[in-house]
Order: structure tokens, then sequence, then C-alpha cells
């Protein structure tokens, strides 16, 4: 993480009614309520069959710098946004409540409580729209990069969009991708931040400035070495081949095709490269992949894919549709009230469930996912140790922050239980059913 990111205030990525909510329910009194939110989404994004849970560690990143500046402070006084006294709370906000949700990596369900956010009314309610921003697109990106993933089976895969979405998105979108699979990224800024690898070589601007292909190609290998990525589909493809290997000999690390009809060009390059010699050469192939691309070229001889403009913006589907909504609060002011359940009734397919929920995932005899069970009261001895939520914030404190490597064996494992459907790109519904227990 770097210094900047790791120190700038998240206080202002909200909306201006989570503040003006803050202010009466100040003036009311109903401010210090204990009150529970909770994150989840009323369906997947259609036709899709599972969702990934991501950007948890952003979450955490978020909450903690959520503090306002006098700068901020001053400029929501010159605007008349809130009130004096409301000013002078937020002057001292620190979350001080409980966060508990799903792992980074996770899949989830339509009503699963992806995150549950408990603590005071004001204090909870101000957190909902950077949590709800950061895990609607990391999680959209999560899952788009899952369903590559899976579809490429063994073969790595590159994140390579920084230049088809905004700058910041970007870094988010390279570390979604990562923890649902992706091997690498080409955005340098999340390699800085999160430790992500990065890689990348040339492209056909490099090309285009030398007087010819195999001046560029020298120039490349003499700079990068003979394990370097030579782009051959600048000029005439099959001439390009040829020149490389001559340039670079047999032990060329591997060539990138950009354009054309990938499945029949990755045959046609592939037995080009055996003819010369280079049979340990890998062919990496870009342009415009997408899920269904990767699958179609299941049976090509192709080493590696890296994915830029479909997986930055979700594949389609660049929200999760989650929203964050209070499920319980207090009867009263009382610091002892008990918690009440409750939970929008309107019409329609808005209503949502009452009551502070815990998730579990059931598992068969053979240890394949068949139900996502959620529940408000006692939870089954059975389920037990199938509970999904971790513990990421309390009474304040940080306590949820791992690895990414961590998301990521999370995220393998979660997939493997899941039934097999679960990987096909087929349109259909949740390959699991959510079921609800009530206390």
């Amino acid at each position: 993480m770097s210094m900047d990111a790791a120190t700038a205030s998240t206080a202002l990525l909200t909306d201006r009614y989570e503040l003006t909510m803050l202010q009466a329910a100040l003036r009311s009194g109903a401010a210090r309520r204990h009150s529970v939110f909770e994150v989840f989404t009323r369906r997947l994004p259609d036709g899709r069959r599972y969702g990934v849970t991501a950007g948890v560690g952003r979450v955490l990143d978020a909450v903690e710098n959520f503090r306002f500046t006098p700068a901020q402070l001053g400029w929501l006084a010159d605007q008349q946004v809130v009130d004096e006294e409301t000013l002078r709370w937020l002057a001292d906000y620190r979350f001080s409540g409980d966060i508990r949700g799903y792992g980074e990596g996770e899949c989830y369900f339509p009503g699963s409580p992806i995150m549950v956010v408990e603590g005071s009314f004001a204090e909870a309610v101000i957190l909902e729209t950077v949590v709800l921003s950061i895990l609607n697109h990391d999680s959209a990106i999560a899952a788009a990069a899952s369903r590559m993933a899976a579809a490429a089976g063994d073969r790595p895969m590159i994140e390579m969009g920084a230049r088809r979405t905004h700058e910041r998105a970007a870094v988010s979108a390279a570390r979604a991708a990562y923890v649902a699979g992706f091997g690498a990224t080409s955005d340098l800024q999340a390699g800085f931040e999160y430790g992500i690898p990065t890689t990348g070589t040339a492209a056909h601007a490099f090309t285009l400035l030398h007087d010819t292909e195999r001046d560029a190609f020298t120039a490349q290998i003499e700079s990068m070495g003979r394990g370097t990525t030579l782009l051959v589909d600048t000029y005439d493809l099959t001439e390009a081949v040829r020149t490389a290997i001559e340039v670079a000999g047999p032990d060329l690390g591997a060539v990138r095709i950009d354009s054309g009809d990938l499945l029949m060009l990755a045959h046609r390059v592939r037995r080009q490269l055996d003819e010369l010699g280079a049979v340990k050469t890998r062919i990496v192939v870009t342009s415009d992949l997408d899920e269904y691309a990767i699958a179609a070229l299941a049976a090509a001889p192709v080493d590696a894919y890296g994915v830029g403009t479909s997986l930055v913006t979700g594949s389609g589907q660049p929200t999760c549709s989650m929203v964050y909504k209070l499920v319980a609060r207090a009867g009263s002011d009382d610091p002892d009230a008990p918690l009440v359940p409750v939970a929008k009734r309107s019409a329609g397919a808005k209503a949502s469930r009452g009551g502070a929920k815990w998730a579990a995932r059931r598992l068969d005899a053979d240890g394949v996912a068949e139900a996502e069970v959620v529940g408000t009261g006692p939870v089954p001895p059975e389920l037990r140790e199938r509970l999904l939520h971790r513990e990421l914030v309390c009474g304040g404190e940080i306590v949820g922050r791992e690895p990414l490597a961590g998301a990521r064996e999370r995220h393998l494992r979660s997939r493997a239980q899941l039934p097999l459907s679960a990987t096909q790109l087929s349109r259909g519904e949740p390959v699991v059913p959510t079921e609800y227990l009530s206390s």
C-alpha cells in the first residue's frame, strides 16, 4: 500500500443524504441507537451463477481512513450541508463498532449477508456509500475474472485493462482480478500498492518506430533478453515469426498475437514455431478477449491470455447491485435495549428481511455446496463449522486484514466447492439456492 493511498481521507466519498440523515438523527436523539446494517444483493447479475466477494481489504482501509479533515469540515460548513452540531460530531468521528463479513474471495448468492456493520446508527450509516462503491465495483470485476479464469483452466491470465477505465478504477480492478485468479497485471500502480506481479514488454508503436521489424526485435532482445515476448502481428505474421526466431534463436520466451482469428492463427504460429525448432516458445494472445472467447480457445495451442476491456467493465455487468440496509436497531436509546428486527416492506422486488443474520454453506456428502443457509436465530449444530463470516473490525480496531494470497486461495477453495455447473458459461439461475432460517 502506498503512503498516499494509506493516508487519504475517505470521508467525502459519500452521498450528501448520509450526512443530512445523521443531522436529523442527532436532532431526534435516535443517532445513538445501536444498529445493524447488512450488505447483500437481492439477485445476481442476469445469467450469472455465483458472485465473488472482493474489495474487503479496501473497505477496511476506507473505514480506517474515514476521518474528516479541517478542509473538508470547512467546505461542508461553507456549503451549509450540515449544521454546527453535526460538524462538531464529524470532527471527532472514528468508527468504534464492529464489522464482520464474507472473507475476500468467497463466493456469494442472492441474500448472502456479505458484510454486517454494527454500531450506533450515526457511525454506521455514514459508511454506506463508500462501502457499497468498493464492494459493488470490485466484486463485479472479480466475478468476471473468476469466469475467465475458470474458462482458461491452468493457462495464466494477465490483467491489462488500465487504459480502458478510470485510472484509479484500473488499480482496484487489477486487485480484484488477482483475487479471482489472474496471475499478473500490466498496471504498475497496482503492483506498487498491492504487490501484484507486473508484466509487459512492447506495443506496436515500438515496432513502427524502427526502420524494420528485424531492427525492433533486435533492440528488444538486446535490452530485455531472449526470454522476452515479441509482438508479431504488426505487419505479416508469418514473416514476423520467422524473423523473431532468426533474431532470438529457438529460446525466445514468447510471441504475442493481438489481432485476427486467434484460433486459426494460434495453430498456424504453433506449427511454424515447432518447425523452426522453437518448441518451448510460448504463444500469448490478447485482442478483446472475454470468457467466451477464452473458452473458444480451449483447444488452441495458446499458453497465456491477456484481458483488458471486458475484464475492467465486469464483462457486461459492471455492478453487483449490492445494497446496505438497516436490518436491526435497539428498541430505545438505552445502551442495554434489545435489538428489534426492521425491514423495508415496499412492494415488488425491493423488500428485505429483518434481523441480524449469520450465514453458512451446507455441503452434501461429497463436499459439494447444496445451499446457502442464512439465519437470524441459533446456528444449527451441523452448520457451526460452515459459518462464512469473519471478524473484520472489533471495537473500531481492524482485525481482518490478510495478504492477497489468502484471498486468492479462499476463492479457489470456494469455487471448487460449487457444483460443476457453476463454471458453465450458459445463462442460468444461481447454482446454489439460498435458504432462510428464522428464530
